[in-house]
């Protein structure tokens, strides 16, 4: 494989563009304080790096969603994805943000998880069903406004979605688990 051909596309700091190193530097400066491996990808092309990371960082940090449910949406879809990346890097995060272990690992598996709060059951069964038959029934939809209100849903659709880029970027690009991990969902 050629260097213009190699999976992931990490470009070194000192032969970035002066618009790649302005898009790195962007990301550095926001909530996230570095540029983790699919970001890294993004900065072959600034204008998308630039776009996705503020949708990114609008996503992680200032949906309407509490964090315990916008990291359970991003396991879900991290999971959907079998992005092993993506799953190593939240799963800590939804841990502490208050994602039970057992409905983690559940999702992991794909085994079908038992929820003790009907907001966190909703937001399952909305994120499921959309990724699974690409729609929303009109009874799930309606137990997700209920749960979430109109603007969490709406969030939480732009959740889903943004982290479906991610996945397919990790997927895509073939982005590495760091150092020490160990693959979340092995073939088989």
């Amino acid at each position: 494989m050629t260097d213009a051909a190699a999976r992931p596309p990490y470009i070194p700091l000192a032969q970035m563009t002066p618009e790649q190193r302005a898009a790195h530097d962007a990301i550095v400066a926001g909530p996230r304080g570095s540029v983790p491996g699919p970001l890294r990808v993004w900065l072959v092309n600034p204008p998308l790096a630039e776009a996705a990371q503020r949708l990114g960082a609008y996503c992680r940090y200032g949906s309407h969603l509490p964090p315990r449910l916008s990291e359970l949406a991003i396991l879900i879809t991290g999971a959907f994805w079998r992005s092993g990346y993506e799953w190593v890097e939240h799963l800590p995060i939804a841990l502490r943000a208050g994602v039970d272990p057992a409905v983690a690992e559940a999702i992991r598996t794909g085994a079908t998880p038992v929820f003790a709060v009907e907001e966190e059951a909703a937001l399952h069964a909305f994120a499921q069903e959309l990724l699974r038959t690409r729609r929303v029934s009109d009874a799930t939809y309606a137990r997700a406004v209920a749960a979430l209100g109109r603007e969490g849903v709406v969030d939480l659709v732009g959740i889903l979605g943004y982290y479906t880029l991610i996945s397919l970027t990790i997927n895509a690009f073939e982005v590495p688990l760091q150092d020490g991990a160990s693959e979340p969902f092995p073939e088989g």
